[in-house]
Formats: structure tokens, C-alpha cells, sequence
């Protein structure tokens, strides 16, 4: 693909205990590439050392005195971009798991206007998934429909992937220093992302699994990761079906959640108030906690479907011109 349409393309390395691949990742960089932002995130290693010796006059080094996680180095690295007049921003990790050369795939869709974000996907190459560390591979399915749900972007079939490009015009709409810290960080960018109804596009990926140690740890993700998706939906639904447009999504999930607690907590205490005496529970109990419930749960399965016809979606390749956007 010719990149077209005048567009700058900067690409953010966030770097921790990757010395021995940077060099590699950097010498890789494809030579469309106009800026390199390596944001050595207070690494152990010689990180910045690595990404120096390269000499490559588009690499420009980011130390973090402290470290920040990904996220942190994400947001440092956003910065310098926007502050470098970039139009697309790529994210590459520095061990080695992203190919270079597939950032010309991946920023196809935002360079021709079919989408604002782009994300890679390991999951289209079944074969490849074998290679897939099998913790990660259960982590990253039991977390996929979580992340779809708290997004909303249904069509999304590798949320986790941290191989992903975005458009610097929904960047600079977006509160970058809010954006989670740590490993957090691409789930919570799509909830953002969707709260401003940016479209996103998978681009598909074989899985790269070298010799790089992760810092992940799926104790880590199993208990800290739930209950902020579930936090990160409320808001999604907040700032897109409330704030800023009053949507029938809303209306449903309340009335829906309201409903169904009701039936739910009215049976319930029935039962357990009935359960000890041997007492059957009168059927006009029964039905008045049913009725509800079931009511409830019709509303709530009404709010899904709403939110997943209205999950921003990639245009066709015959989209807009290049360089639009629509965000």
C-alpha cells in the first residue's frame, strides 16, 4: 500500500525489560515511518542504550524516572506524537511480539478514511493460536466478551491485541492523561474510543510468541480487571446513551435493571422467609416476582441488541476519500 494524502506517521514503542529485541524492532521500522518514539518506561535493562545504537536519526528516546506501565508510556508517547504533527499513531511493542512490517496493513483502514482505530487480531489465524502461551489464551477469551460488553464494539474479536493504530484528531478529543496506566490500557481505550463513537477496524495477524518475559500476571488480571470493565460500561453508557444523546439503550438498562432487582430480591426473600416454615410460596408471590423478572430480562436483552446494532463499525474500502475522518 502507497500511504497517500500527506498523512504523518509516528509510531510509539513503549519499552521495559526488551534490550536484547529492541534493535531488531526498530531496525524493522518500516521507511514510511516519520517518527519513532521509544519511551523507555524506567527499564532495568539498557532500553534507551538499544534504541540509540540503532542510529536511525527517526528514533527519538523517552525515559520515565519511575515506572508508569504501559499505559503511562502510551500517554507520554500520544503526546510526543501530537507534538510531532502526527496524523496516525501507531502502537509496537519492543519484544518482538509486532511486526513492523504489518503497520502498513494496520493503518490501511485509518489512512483511507474507513476508520479511526485500528486493532490487530490474532484469533483469525486459528492455526497460529497453538503458539499462543495457553494462560494467555484462556485470559484472553474469558476476557474478550467482558471487554466487548464494557466497550461496546461487538464486532471487535481480539480487544486484548496491544498492536493497534489511531488517528491523531480522535486522540486530541480524548483525555489521554486519564487513560489507564498499567495493562488496562487498550481495554480502556476502546471504552473511550466508543463513548466518541470512533469506528474500529480488526486487521488480522498470525500470534508472535518469542523468548520475552511478560510482567503480566493473570492474578493480576482475574481480580483487578472485572470490576473495572464493569465501571468503565457504566460510564460508556453514561457519556454515550445519557450525555450526549438521550438514547432508548438507557432507558431499557434502567428500567430493565430495576425490574429484574426487584424480581430477583422479592422471590428471593420469599423463598428464604418460606423455605424454613415448609411453607409453599402463594402463587400470587410467584407471580408477582416472576412477572417482573421476566419483564426485566426483556428489557435488558432489548438494550444489548440496541447497543450491538449501534457498535461504530468500519466503512466498506470503497469508504470516504483518503485522509477523512469521521470521529
Amino acid at each position: 500500500m502507497a500511504l497517500a494524502g500527506g498523512l504523518r506517521i509516528a509510531v510509539v514503542v513503549p519499552a521495559y525489560r526488551c534490550a536484547p529485541q529492541l534493535g531488531d524492532v526498530l531496525r524493522a521500522m518500516p521507511s514510511f515511518v516519520d517518527v519513532v518514539v521509544v519511551v523507555d518506561d524506567a527499564s532495568p535493562d539498557a532500553v534507551s542504550e538499544a534504541a540509540r545504537s540503532v542510529g536511525d536519526p527517526r528514533v527519538v528516546v523517552l525515559r520515565h524516572e519511575t515506572n508508569q506501565g504501559v499505559g503511562g508510556a502510551m500517554a507520554t508517547g500520544f503526546a510526543e506524537a501530537l507534538r510531532r504533527d502526527a496524523d496516525v499513531v501507531v502502537k509496537c511493542d519492543g519484544d518482538g511480539q509486532m511486526d513492523p512490517a504489518d503497520i502498513d496493513a494496520l493503518v490501511a483502514p485509518l489512512v483511507e478514511g474507513r476508520a479511526e482505530y485500528a486493532k490487530g487480531c490474532r484469533f483469525h489465524h486459528l492455526r497460529d493460536l497453538s503458539r499462543m502461551p495457553p494462560v494467555r489464551l484462556v485470559g484472553n477469551v474469558g476476557l474478550t466478551f467482558l471487554t466487548k460488553l464494557a466497550s461496546g464494539y461487538w464486532h471487535v474479536v481480539d480487544p486484548q491485541n496491544g498492536f493497534v493504530a489511531v488517528r491523531a484528531d480522535v486522540l486530541r478529543r480524548m483525555r489521554i492523561e486519564r487513560v489507564a496506566r498499567d495493562y488496562f490500557f487498550e481495554n480502556d481505550m476502546l471504552i473511550r474510543l466508543n463513548a466518541l463513537e470512533a469506528r474500529v477496524a480488526d486487521v488480522p495477524f498470525p500470534t508472535r510468541y518469542g523468548d520475552e518475559a511478560s510482567s503480566l500476571r493473570p492474578s493480576r488480571v482475574l481480580f483487578s480487571f472485572p470490576p473495572r470493565l464493569l465501571q468503565g460500561f457504566a460510564r460508556r453508557v453514561f457519556w454515550r446513551y445519557v450525555f450526549f444523546d438521550v438514547s432508548p439503550v438507557a432507558i431499557f438498562l434502567a428500567a430493565g435493571l430495576a425490574l429484574f432487582g426487584f424480581g430477583a430480591a422479592f422471590g428471593a426473600y420469599h423463598w428464604l422467609v418460606n423455605l424454613p416454615l415448609h411453607r409453599v410460596t402463594p402463587a400470587g408471590t410467584v407471580i408477582l416476582s416472576a412477572v417482573p423478572l421476566i419483564l426485566g430480562f426483556q428489557l435488558l436483552l432489548q438494550a444489548l441488541v440496541l447497543d450491538v446494532q449501534g457498535s461504530p463499525r468500519p466503512l466498506p474500502p470503497n469508504g470516504p476519500p483518503k485522509g477523512t475522518a469521521k470521529a
